[in-house]
C-alpha cells in the first residue's frame, strides 16, 4: 500500500513537473519572439535577474506564489534571449545555427531525461560533481564579462553542455526515486538546464560555422 502511493506521488510530481516546463517553455519562447527586434541586455543585468529570480522562484516554491515566480523567471530569460535569436536570424546562416541548436537540445534533453526514466537510476552520485561545477562555471562566467580571452567562452560553452546534461540526469533521477517531491523546484532546474543547452550549442554551432 505504501509503495503504492509512493508511485502514485511520484507519478503525480513528474506530471506536474512537465506540464510546468512545457508551458514555461511556450511562455519564453512568446516573449522571445516579441523581444527579437529589441536591444540586447546588459550581460550583468541578465546575470543578475537569471540568479535573482530563480531563487525568488525557489523561495516562494511551497506557495502559490511559486508558480508566477517561475513564469516572471522563464519570462525574463526569454526577453533575454530574444534579441540573441533575432540577430542570428538577420545573418547568413543565422537560422540554420538556431534550428540545429534548437534540435540538438531537444535531442539531448530527451535523450537523457528517456535514459532516467526507462533506468530508473539514481543519479545522487553527481551531485559532488554539479556542485563543483556550479562554482567553477559561475567563476568561468564572471571572468569572461571581465576579461577578453580568445577561445575562453567556447570552453564555458562546452562546460555548460556537460554540466546542464548531468543536471537533466540528477533532476530526473531525483522526481522518480522519490528524492524531488516539489515540482516547481525540480521545474526550475530543469528549465535552467534546457536553457543552458540551447545557448551552449548556439555559441558551439556558431564557432563551428567560422563567424565566431
Amino acid at each position: 500500500m505504501e509503495r503504492e502511493r509512493s508511485i502514485l506521488e511520484t507519478n503525480k510530481v513528474l506530471k506536474n513537473t512537465y506540464i510546468l516546463l512545457s508551458l514555461s517553455l511556450g511562455f519564453s519562447a512568446l516573449m522571445a519572439y516579441v523581444f527579437r527586434f529589441s536591444a540586447p541586455i546588459n550581460p550583468w543585468v541578465f546575470l543578475g535577474g537569471f540568479i535573482g529570480l530563480s531563487f525568488l522562484a525557489q523561495m516562494l516554491s511551497r506557495s502559490v506564489w511559486g508558480l508566477a515566480a517561475v513564469f516572471a523567471f522563464t519570462g525574463f530569460v526569454g526577453y533575454a534571449i530574444g534579441p540573441i535569436i533575432g540577430m542570428f536570424l538577420q545573418t547568413a546562416g543565422g537560422t540554420s545555427i538556431v534550428v540545429n541548436a534548437l534540435g540538438g537540445t531537444a535531442a539531448i534533453f530527451l535523450g537523457l531525461s528517456g535514459y532516467a526514466l526507462m533506468t530508473k537510476k539514481d543519479f545522487s552520485f553527481l551531485r559532488g560533481f554539479i556542485t563543483a561545477g556550479a562554482i567553477v562555471l559561475m567563476v568561468a562566467v564572471v571572468m569572461s564579462l571581465i576579461f577578453d580571452i580568445g577561445g575562453f567562452s567556447l570552453a564555458i560553452s562546452c562546460g555548460f553542455m556537460l554540466f546542464a546534461s548531468a543536471l537533466i540526469l540528477f533532476q530526473t533521477g531525483q522526481i522518480i526515486n522519490g528524492g524531488e517531491t516539489n515540482y516547481i523546484l525540480a521545474t526550475i532546474t530543469l528549465y535552467a538546464s534546457i536553457y543552458n543547452l540551447f545557448i551552449s550549442l548556439l555559441h558551439i554551432f556558431m564557432a563551428l560555422s567560422g563567424d565566431d
